[in-house]
Order: C-alpha cells, then sequence, then structure tokens
C-alpha cells in the first residue's frame, strides 16, 4: 500500500513539475520523493527532480550535493565535481560533502586531486578519521604505500577502534611485507621395499620490484642417508603479461642431482588464459633434460591448469602430465586444490638415479593430491596441508607397483 501511494505521489508529482521551468512547491517533500526515486534506480527522474528544486533554491546544499552524488554513481565525474565545488565554495563545513567529493575523484582515477582536497578537508575537520583514512587511499593510489600506512598509523593512535582503519593497515602492512620465510615438511611412506622418506625445505623470499626470489635449503632422509641441496629460484618480470622462473640448485649428496637449472617463459593470453613454455636441467651422471610447459585458466575464483614434461632418453621418450585444480577463496593464499597426473618426471627427487637414468625415467605412474592452503585473520601466516597417493612401477621390478601415500605440511610468515 505505502509503496502504492508512493508512486501515484511521485507520477502526480513528476507531472507537475515536468511542466515547470521554476520549481513551486515543497523542496523538502520534493527532496524526499527525489531521494526515493534515486534508490529505487529511476535516477534520471531523480536527477531532473532535484535540478529543478535548485531553480529556485540554488543554495539547498543538501539538494546539491545528493545531486553531486548521483552523477558521481553514473560516472559522470566532471558534473559531480562541479556540484561539489560549488557546495564546499560556499558552505565549506560539510564534512559528508568533502567525503563524497574526495570519493568522487578516487573513482575517476584522480589521486593527486583527491589528496589536495583530503588536506584541505582536514584544515576544517582535524583528524577527522574518515577524512584521514580518504587520504591515506590516495596516498596508496598515486603509489606511495609507505606514506599510507604512516597516515593510518597516525589515524589508529587517535582513533584506536576504527574498525575500516585497522583491516586497511592490516592489508598496507602486508602490502609492504616484501620479505617471507617458510618450512615445509612431508613424509612418504611405501606400501613395500622402501623404508618411510622425509623430505623438509626451509626457505626465504623476498619480493622486489624487479620480481621475486626464494633461496631455499632442502634436506631429506631416504635409503637410510641424509642429503641437501641449496637453490634459488627467480621470478624476474620482463613486461606487463610476461614473466619468467629460473632456477639453480646444487647439492654433494647423490639424493639429489650434483647440479640442477632451469628456466621458463610465461605469457598472459585472452580470455583469462595463461601459458608457459620451459626445460629443466639435472645432472647426475648425465644430465637428463626435461622440457616442459602449462596451459592455464582462471574462471571466476576457480583456476585450471595443464602441466605436461617431455624427457627424451636413448630408450625413447617419456611424457607425464598434471591436471590441477583450485577453488580460491577470498585471495591466492586461501584456496582448495585437487590434482591427478600420470607418467613419471625425474625433477621429482624421489629415487636416486645411480646411473639407471633411463630405466626410471620410463616408469610408470599415477597420482592424485588434495590440497588445503588458508591464512591466519592478518594474512601475515599461511599455513598448508597436503596429501597424495602415488601408484608406482618399481624401477627394479618392472611391471609390479607399489602405492606411495604421503602427506605434507607447511607455514609462510610475512615481513617487512
Amino acid at each position: 500500500m505505502n509503496k502504492l501511494l508512493f508512486i501515484l505521489f511521485f507520477v502526480t508529482t513528476f507531472c507537475f513539475y515536468g511542466q515547470q521551468k521554476t520549481f513551486n512547491g515543497d523542496p523538502d517533500a520534493a527532496f524526499k520523493v527525489a531521494r526515493e526515486l534515486a534508490f529505487n534506480k529511476q535516477r534520471k527522474q531523480a536527477q531532473d527532480t532535484l535540478r529543478l528544486i535548485l531553480t529556485k533554491y540554488p543554495n539547498y546544499h543538501d539538494i546539491r550535493s545528493f545531486l553531486a552524488s548521483t552523477y558521481s554513481w553514473d560516472g559522470d565525474y566532471k558534473n559531480a565535481r562541479e556540484a561539489f565545488e560549488y557546495v564546499l565554495k560556499n558552505d565549506p563545513d560539510r564534512k559528508d560533502t568533502w567525503e563524497a567529493a574526495i570519493k568522487n575523484e578516487l573513482y575517476d582515477d584522480a589521486p593527486f586531486d583527491a589528496l589536495k582536497m583530503a588536506n584541505e578537508a582536514l584544515k576544517h575537520f582535524p583528524d577527522n578519521p574518515d577524512l584521514l583514512y580518504l587520504k591515506a587511499s590516495a596516498e596508496e593510489d598515486l603509489g606511495k604505500p609507505e606514506t599510507a600506512l604512516e597516515t593510518i598509523t597516525y589515524l589508529l593512535s587517535k582513533h584506536p577502534t576504527h574498525e575500516k582503519a585497522k583491516n586497511y593497515n592490516n592489508s598496507l602492512t602486508l602490502k609492504l611485507s616484501r620479505n617471507s620465510i617458510g618450512i615445509r615438511s612431508s613424509v612418504e611412506i611405501y606400501s613395500e621395499v622402501f623404508d618411510p622418506m622425509q623430505y623438509y625445505l626451509v626457505q626465504y623470499g623476498r619480493q622486489t620490484k624487479y620480481g621475486s626470489l626464494n633461496a631455499k635449503v632442502n634436506f631429506s632422509r631416504r635409503f637410510s642417508e641424509n642429503g641437501v641441496q641449496f637453490e634459488i629460484d627467480l621470478y624476474p618480470k620482463i613486461t606487463k603479461g610476461l614473466y619468467a622462473y629460473a632456477n639453480f640448485g646444487v647439492s654433494n649428496s647423490f639424493l639429489y642431482p650434483d647440479i640442477r637449472y632451469g628456466a621458463e617463459l610465461y605469457k598472459s593470453l585472452p580470455k583469462s588464459f595463461e601459458a608457459s613454455l620451459g626445460f629443466r636441467a639435472l645432472q647426475y651422471s648425465e644430465t637428463t633434460t626435461i622440457y616442459t610447459g602449462s596451459v592455464g585458466w582462471y574462471t571466476g575464483n576457480s583456476y585450471w591448469s595443464f602441466r605436461s614434461y617431455l624427457t627424451p632418453s636413448d630408450s625413447g621418450s617419456s611424457l607425464s602430465g598434471t591436471l590441477n585444480y583450485r577453488k580460491y577463496r577470498k585471495d591466492a593464499n586461501n584456496y582448495f586444490s585437487i590434482d591427478g597426473g600420470i607418467g613419471f618426471s625425474p625433477e621429482v627427487y624421489r629415487f636416486a638415479f645411480e646411473d639407471n637414468e633411463n630405466a626410471i625415467i620410463n616408469l610408470k605412474s599415477q597420482k592424485l593430491n588434495l590440497g588445503y592452503f588458508f591464512t591466519s585473520k592478518n594474512d601475515k601466516n599461511a599455513w598448508g596441508i597436503r596429501s597424495g597417493v602415488v601408484h608406482q612401477e618399481i624401477s627394479f621390478d618392472p611391471g609390479n607397483y607399489f602405492w606411495i601415500f604421503d602427506i605434507g605440511l607447511s607455514w609462510n610468515i610475512k615481513f617487512r
């Protein structure tokens, strides 16, 4: 009933106003109608009504400010800017109008003007938390996250319970946390022949404007022996939509290659696809070269990827492939994964080669893995759990298989 009355009132009022060049009527009642129209997806009719009221009441600043906001919602930032400027020039002590005007500049990708306006607004409303928040947003948009963090830190010193500022502080701190340390451990249990094999990794990561690097120490206990390998991974940015991967590692243990190295190029493609092509080289008594490539596809909160390995050898080429699916939650560090594959790749350090490269490279294998990865509330800490099963041909008994069950845990922390 109330909705019907509103519609009848709107039709009557609008028809009456539509015949006028100058407004005649109750501006407050007409303003109320216009607001209802604007919030009911009838923005053009609302704007017509607001402009008509202003023909008689040009200094009714609530109306002009609301009209400016509707322009901003529609992406008409120029007209919004002119209307906000008119109001603030005549009545600068309007905090809500300052906020809306600053947001208009941010929406228009004009952070310099937004920052200038925020500083001017703070002269009228010193230490206002909402204006300080918008100032920090403009500073971040200008590529100054350090300065934005200083502003948010100051805001919280004055208003420690400001929830949006606390969340923004966490976000900026995480963005500026370019260093990380991670630990990973896993164990493989065999259905026969071998004792459990243990794997451990400690890594340090660093984000730079040129890309990221990771220094890693791998340790494993297998065949009643311990082995260590040192590695470094680089992910240099080349240009927009194109980056690379480079790897180099050394070890003096037979559990790992004496030297390993590799490189790969990744290219973004249309329709949210990504493709890569590269190689890995493992030097034992001989050097084994593995050619690899992948195709990935982002769709909504999901990611699909397929990676294949081709390993040429004297007895023929070995081909393996893995299909991976990830379902993301709030960001790239929170997701569920499942992957399955067939074929054996010597990039996995499961066996010592010991002059038996061809026999091991051509092993038959099938695998299935599940993983769950999540972060702490402030996103500084990241944890993961991964488990899987492998049906693997026995290297010294071709045609017969054993089962390998594995489980792994990981932890990573970011810091400035």
